[in-house]
């Protein structure tokens, strides 16, 4: 059963979050992405939370300016540094009666949560027993790839639409027209998107009805995004080694039919994560958790410390 919560932090922000299972136990923390919400992970809430694959404790926020969380109106709040400090003091709240305080079994994310969890992780190791990433680069090899790949920067060139000014007014248009295609146009090889059906794009249009001006000022506030004549982007971006190292015990879960994060986004990876296990899904797109919840349920449940 899926419970909600706000959770007030010490900096002034406040995340709603969901959550399962009884607190006390062991904590895991999913993280969302763009254009999504908490309520993605709920599957993986409930399926977690069980007696029979751990009983965890299981919290799923809805990151800075999503759905009923705070959402401050300046680009610089979206930048690394204020949304990895909402993750570090959530950590800290939600683990303080746990078996060990400050520490998650596992931290687990997707697309943008997963940015933020690589930072999270290269940042503070000792907040997590282990790392599960589902499609989300590496800050390293991202930036590798946008700074010199040209299949790389025309698969991300979105990003470059959503960080202008005017993207949030545009993307509410008619419906939200120019959202939907973020799924639809990811279709995988199996056929159309049976997940999306009307009553899941309700629940998606009750979270951007709420507002896509946070949302897209991650983008905004991001300097990994692909160069363009005014602007070099990931270009000018370094990435000192020592500041994107992961030194956590890795899950990589990647499906191969994501169009906007290419597999060659794992290439060298190894090299800033050595403790790393890479499970390819064949037949699976960005949006894997939606597409086969209980492969990436598998999958975590498999890596997770005994």
């Amino acid at each position: 059963m899926i419970e909600t919560f706000q959770q007030a932090l010490p900096h002034g922000i406040t995340l709603s979050c969901r959550a399962a299972g009884e607190r006390g136990r062991p904590v895991l923390l999913f993280l969302h992405g763009f254009p999504e919400a908490a309520f993605v992970w709920d599957a993986l809430l409930d399926h977690f939370a069980r007696a029979e694959h751990g009983g965890y404790r299981c919290v799923a926020p809805n990151l800075r300016a999503y759905e009923q969380s705070s959402a401050p109106t300046e680009v610089s709040a979206y930048r690394a540094k204020p949304l990895v400090q909402d993750l570090t003091a959530l950590i800290d709240a939600i683990t303080h009666d746990s078996p060990t305080p400050g520490q998650l079994a596992c931290l687990v994310a997707h697309d943008w949560g997963g940015a933020l969890a690589w930072s999270v992780a290269a940042q503070a190791p000792a907040a997590m027993r282990r790392l599960a990433i589902v499609n989300a680069p590496h800050p390293a090899t991202f930036q590798r790839e946008l700074a010199n790949s040209p299949a790389q920067q025309a698969s991300s060139a979105y990003m470059n639409f959503l960080a202008r000014p005017d993207a949030p007014a545009l993307l509410a248009e008619n419906d939200f027209a120019r959202l939907w295609p973020f799924f639809t146009n990811m279709a995988a090889d199996s056929g159309p998107m049976a997940w999306l059906d009307e009553a899941m794009r309700e629940r998606y249009r009750a979270v951007w009805r709420q507002g896509l001006q946070g949302p897209c000022a991650y983008y905004a506030a991001s300097p990994l995004r692909p160069p363009t004549a005014s602007d070099p982007g990931a270009a000018a971006v370094q990435l000192p080694r020592e500041r994107v190292s992961v030194n956590v015990p890795t899950l990589v879960v990647w499906g191969l039919g994501d169009t906007a994060l290419p597999e060659a986004l794992l290439e060298g990876l190894d090299g800033f994560v050595p403790d790393l296990r890479i499970e390819r899904v064949p037949g699976a797109t960005h949006w894997i958790v939606h597409e086969q919840p209980a492969q990436v349920a598998a999958l975590i449940e498999a890596f997770l410390p005994t």
